[in-house]
């Protein structure tokens, strides 16, 4: 295993870091090189991009949902066997908790994982100014981790001036530019990149990038660089077996409806023992047969609210599954499935499965967003203790639940949320399972008894 790894980040976002990081995934993956890929932060689609082209799943980086230890490990056992690792950072580089903290920003991640940081550069409408620009990126922090940067939308003709002017007045080596690149744009929609099956001639896209990557971008460098990350060490507790292993067959709805998943989490559920089967709330007839429990995650629903609606028999399946006393978990998208209704994206209702009572409504804004940390609740009747979690959605609903109290860190706010009992859990909050490991330990406990 190499420990060979570097980051891309950036002052803010939409500073072209996912634009970048796909390009220079391609080129390596076009050199023949084995690539693992990473996002800091608890962002669902960004990594489906990285898998489109390295050909595997991408998964997060984050040290709100994880300790140093845990990250370091997830970062070591995820790059087993490749010749180097890609981390794409979060919004602006020192950007963390609350607006007002690094803790949990891309700055995080690279201090906890020694790892060492390209700084990615929107040059437009820039030129001296950019030595400033990055100088204060560089001295914010006595030891910033910002080893290098790359210049975005810069001129093939100015950029080797400004690469001069550069590294002549500050302790950085520029790897090279990305020029203006108007066929490569990667749309947006509301929780952010559409997704990557919604572009057309993706992969012809990456491919041109990574061509451009290869001539203009210092890739030679940048693979030197990696290597001077420090040394993945993480205590030996980490590479042991789950304590307990428990035999049991689970259905994940997924499909393009629901889309979010954190790759983490299934193959933790995997190592404890469970195999997962994967069906269609959209296409299939029915839930799989022989499961015990069942798992719905979030995605874009609304978008096929008509289609799910229509699905009458599945929407039957689940309902009777739950009700004949089913455990299974519901996070987001997969809550605004359960309930009696869900208003689409151009705001009609259509019916949906009926187990959460109530409706689901779109608002205007972005409705509680950001981390949190779920307490005074039990999942499947086990106290877990807190949960750390992360919310994002411009729906609501007037059935949120009251079982837990999601509190905001650093901040006074808090609300109550999420549907809990012995049998299920259902709520807007995402969850990361290697934050609190109690959780898919008690829902899969509750799947085994369900099977007995």
């Amino acid at each position: 295993m190499s420990d060979r790894r570097f980051m891309i980040s950036a002052a803010a976002s939409g500073s072209g870091k996912t634009l970048i990081t796909c390009g220079i995934l391609q080129a390596l993956v076009n050199r023949g090189l084995s690539v693992a890929s990473f996002k800091c932060g608890p962002d669902y689609i960004d990594p489906m991009f990285h898998s489109k082209v390295i050909g595997t799943k991408s998964r997060n980086l984050d040290t709100f949902f994880s300790d140093q230890d845990t990250v370091r490990y997830l970062l070591k056992k995820n790059s087993r066997g490749c010749d180097v690792a890609v981390v794409e950072g979060v919004m602006g580089y020192y950007d963390g908790l609350a607006g007002i903290s690094s803790k949990a920003s891309a700055c995080d991640v690279a201090e906890k994982t020694g790892t060492p940081v390209v700084f990615l550069v929107n040059c437009k409408g820039m030129s001296v100014s950019l030595v400033p620009f990055i100088k204060g990126f560089l001295e914010y922090k006595k030891d910033s981790r910002i080893k290098g940067v790359i210049l975005n939308q810069i001129s093939p003709m100015l950029y080797p001036r400004v690469k001069e002017m550069i590294e002549e007045q500050l302790p950085v080596k520029v790897y090279g530019y990305m020029p203006v690149v108007k066929d490569c744009v990667l749309e947006s929609r509301h929780l952010g990149l559409v997704m990557p099956e919604e572009i057309r001639d993706l992969k012809e896209k990456l491919h041109m990038l990574a061509d451009i990557a290869e001539k203009s971008i210092d890739l030679d460098g940048l693979l030197e660089l990696g290597e001077s990350g420090e040394k993945l060490v993480v205590p030996g507790d980490f590479e042991k077996e789950p304590e307990h292993k428990y035999n049991v067959r689970i259905g994940v709805g997924r499909d393009e409806a629901f889309c979010f998943f954190y790759e983490d989490n299934l193959e933790l559920l995997r190592e404890m023992g469970a195999e997962l089967v994967e069906f269609s709330p959209v296409h299939d007839k029915k839930i799989p047969d022989h499961i015990q429990g069942l798992i719905f995650n979030g995605g874009y629903p609304e978008l096929y609210a008509e289609a799910l609606s229509k699905n009458e028999s599945m929407l039957l399946s689940v309902r009777e599954a739950i009700a004949g006393g089913m455990p299974y978990t519901a996070e987001c998208g997969g809550f605004m499935y359960l309930h009696e209704q869900m208003e689409d994206s151009r705001g009609q209702v259509w019916k949906m499965a009926g187990v959460i009572p109530g409706k689901v409504y779109g608002t205007s804004r972005l409705t509680r967003f950001g981390y949190v940390t779920l307490e005074e609740g039990s999942c499947f009747g086990q106290q877990v203790g807190p949960i750390p979690a992360h919310e994002f959605h411009y729906f609501d609903s007037d059935c949120c639940g009251e079982d837990f109290l999601a509190k905001k860190p650093l901040s006074e706010r808090s609300w109550r949320c999420i549907h809990s009992n012995l049998q299920g859990m259902a709520g807007f909050p995402h969850l990361y399972y290697y934050g609190n490991k109690k959780v898919p330990e008690a829902f899969l406990k509750a799947c085994e008894e369900r099977k007995g």
